[in-house]
């Protein structure tokens, strides 16, 4: 089975010229050898792969003869101005006029990142005494240019990696009831990014999973979707958790409070606190204990959702106030002596 150039762009036939560039864009950068050190090799065989894709499909001529006769078609395929039938004589060996004997010869990955990228971001011109050899290709076969020995990974002039600019933080505020069941938010980005060596604005949607329990200051990091600056790497944009004001609760950690005042006769005698839940759900919560100043009375579990451990809860803790009457009739005193024992 031949090489599958859609796949390797994660593209779908279809895909329109904007598309292809898109998607070479994001994977150019971000399987260029310099850029991943610590794999460099698997890098080196990505970043060409993803280069000679990107030539084959985003050409209508080696595209139609790909989409036909697949890889064996480009192997066959003329030297450019041969003027040679794409295909050979039909005879197998090469001979004739057209036969197509040299192949598609692919072009240099570097040459064609630097198209999109300026001079190349990783320090690497396309042209000149600095231009990189690491993907010169000797037309040895659909990603020839592997056979240059220990030139593969040399370039005559090692440039100087491309700094990061730092993160670009966004505010995401979230209501407690969103932070406690979890909820799915749309964020229309708008960015600066390199095309062709020009500076163009584009606009995307993401997506953020809020996950049940998330806290404030929670970071949401999306790699590489700050502005473009020439000779740059692309910012990571960072979006941050931040709790907007509940009306009845107060979160704290995993913890909820909520302030409950009550009469002195509920205090001494009893009473009942009805609340309704972050989930829209009913709660009778009987208080029996004499509430005392500073008394506070914990739910087990009713609390936000711990996020590493799923299906656990914080408490519910409610804080109660009394209300003292202000005035007493003379037999109301004389009554609460009598109870009370005073």
């Amino acid at each position: 089975m031949g090489v599958d150039y859609y796949n390797i762009l994660k593209v779908n036939r279809n895909a329109t010229d904007d598309d292809l560039k898109k998607a070479y864009r994001r994977l150019a950068m971000k399987w260029h050898p310099d850029k991943n050190p610590n794999s460099k090799k698997e890098a080196e065989a990505k970043f060409k792969q993803i280069s000679e894709a990107y030539e084959v499909l985003s050409d209508p001529q080696k595209k139609q003869i790909y989409d036909q006769y697949g890889e064996e078609g480009l192997k066959d395929m003329p030297p450019p101005g041969s003027g040679g039938f794409p295909f050979g004589n039909g005879n197998g060996n090469g001979n004739g006029s057209g036969s197509g004997s040299s192949g598609f010869n692919p072009r240099n990955a570097e040459d064609i990142f630097a198209e999109f990228f300026g001079s190349s971001p990783f320090g690497f011109g396309s042209s000149g005494p600095g231009r990189s050899t690491r993907f010169q290709s000797d037309g040895g076969g659909m990603f020839g240019g592997f056979g240059a020995g220990d030139n593969i990974f040399r370039s005559y002039s090692e440039g100087v990696m491309p700094k990061k600019p730092p993160p670009v933080e966004s505010k995401l505020p979230c209501n407690l009831e969103e932070l406690y069941t979890g909820s799915t938010r749309k964020m229309k980005i708008s960015r600066i990014v390199c095309v062709n060596g020009r500076q163009v604005p584009e606009t995307e949607i993401l997506t953020i999973d809020v996950k049940p329990g998330w806290k404030k200051g929670t970071k949401i990091t999306f790699p590489d979707k700050g502005n473009e600056q020439p000779n740059q790497l692309p910012a990571d944009l960072v979006f941050v958790i931040d709790e907007k004001p509940h009306d009845i609760y107060k979160r704290d950690s995993n913890d909820l409070f909520v302030n409950q005042r009550v009469s002195l006769a509920e205090a001494l005698g009893g009473t009942t606190v009805n609340l309704t839940t972050l989930d829209g759900r009913n709660l009778s919560i009987p208080v029996t204990d004499i509430v005392s100043p500073g008394y506070e009375l914990v739910v087990s579990k009713e609390g936000m959702p711990i996020v590493r451990e799923p299906g656990n809860r914080g408490d519910l803790r409610i804080r109660f106030e009394v209300k003292f009457p202000t005035r007493l009739t003379p037999e109301q005193r004389a009554g609460l002596k009598r109870t009370l024992g005073g």
